[in-house]
Parts: structure tokens; sequence; C-alpha cells
């Protein structure tokens, strides 16, 4: 354990006791507070072929994947600090709409907060943006699910869905968007991160609302 967590107390002097104690303790309560990280389960969804394991994959590894190689469903780990939070992010890359669509209910049932993510070359995967967030808020049988609207491979030249509209669409949904390129990195860490901030303000609202008490009826 390092000298952090040894007290040299001078007795001659309390009151350099008492502060030193105290500089102490706040060192101990940092260290704990790095040792203890917080897990949030984050889930990326999208059509096939729209970058979600390359988005992923650049944020795990800082690497770009180049050929398609359509996902059935993958998990991943990794520790970063998040506004001086030191956080496991645990994230499942998903399959697309139309690829293996029994095993959606299980994983929008288990995460905390999704990753909508679209190609802004293709405007159809813009479009079902809308019935990815309906089955997650019917799955979990809430309108107020943690989500980020991401437009990724904005590094081409040609889009087919512009900036208004996303902002437009993000608006009328209540949630953050955030332009990203897998190939160049941009927007990533801002993508996963937003979403993890977007869940600290779900699970404040949560523990501040308060609970409402079980009612007992006689038969």
């Amino acid at each position: 354990m390092p000298d952090l967590l040894t007290f040299k107390i001078s007795i001659k002097s309390p009151s350099l006791k008492t502060v030193h104690c105290r500089f102490q303790l706040y060192q101990l309560i940092h260290i704990i507070k790095n040792w203890v990280m917080t897990e949030y389960k984050l889930v990326v969804v999208g059509d096939g072929g729209v970058g979600k394991s390359a988005l992923t994959i650049q944020l795990i590894q800082n690497h770009f994947v180049e050929e398609y190689d359509p996902t059935i469903e993958d998990s991943y780990r990794k520790q970063v600090v998040i506004d001086g939070e030191t956080c496991l992010l645990d994230i499942l890359d998903t399959a697309g709409q139309e690829e293996y669509s029994a095993m959606r209910d299980q994983y929008m049932r288990t995460g905390e907060g999704f990753l909508l993510v679209f190609a802004v070359n293709e405007s159809k995967s813009f479009e079902n943006v809308a019935n990815y967030r309906e089955q997650i808020r019917r799955v979990k049988d809430s309108d107020d699910v943690p989500m980020v609207l991401v437009g990724n491979k904005c590094d081409l030249a040609q889009r087919a869905v512009d900036g208004r509209t996303v902002a437009e669409a993000a608006r009328a949904y209540g949630i953050p968007s955030v332009d990203t390129s897998a190939k160049t990195r941009m927007g990533v860490d801002d993508a996963f991160y937003t979403l993890v901030r977007e869940i600290r303000r779900h699970r404040e609202r949560n523990r501040d609302a308060p609970r409402k008490k079980k009612k007992c009826s006689i038969l």
C-alpha cells in the first residue's frame, strides 16, 4: 500500500496533527473512490453496416475495422475516467434490425443506456432509428430511457441525412445527438461519454424521486 495511508503525527503539535490527519483522510477517500468503479451497461443498436462494431472497437482498441463482418453479439469492457469518476463501461455491440431479432428484447431489458446509430449516407438507417427507440421504450416500459442519437460515417463527402434533420429528430426524442466517424475517431469518445452522463442523470432522477408507498387493500 502506498505511503498515503501512513499517518505521521507530531505529538508536540496538536494542530498540525489534526491538519495532517484530515489531509491523509482526504487522500484515502480519493484512493478508495478510484478503486470502486461505477459500472455502466451500454448497448449499441442500429441497422447492419452502419458502423456499430467499428465505433465500439475504435473506442476500446483505438483501431478502425475496414471490413464489414455482420455481428451476432459482442461484449466489451473498458475502464475510463469521465468527469473525474472512474467508470467501467460494459458495452454490448448488437446485430442489425434484420438479423437475430429474437435476441433484442433480452439486451434491451438489461441495458441502461443506448446508442442509436445510423449512417449519414443511408437515409433508411436513419428512419429505422425510430423503430429501435420504440422497441426500447416498449421493452423497458418507460419513456425515460437514456439514449444518444449517433450519426456515423461523417467522414464521407456525400450525406443522405443532413445535420438539421438529425438535430430536429434528437430534439423531438429529447435526447442528445453526436456526429461520429469510426474511421477518423471523430466524436467516438464523445458519443459513449455523453451516454454515460445521460445514465448518471437518469440515476439521479430516480434516486431523488419520492418513492411511492404501496397501498394495502382489504378483500
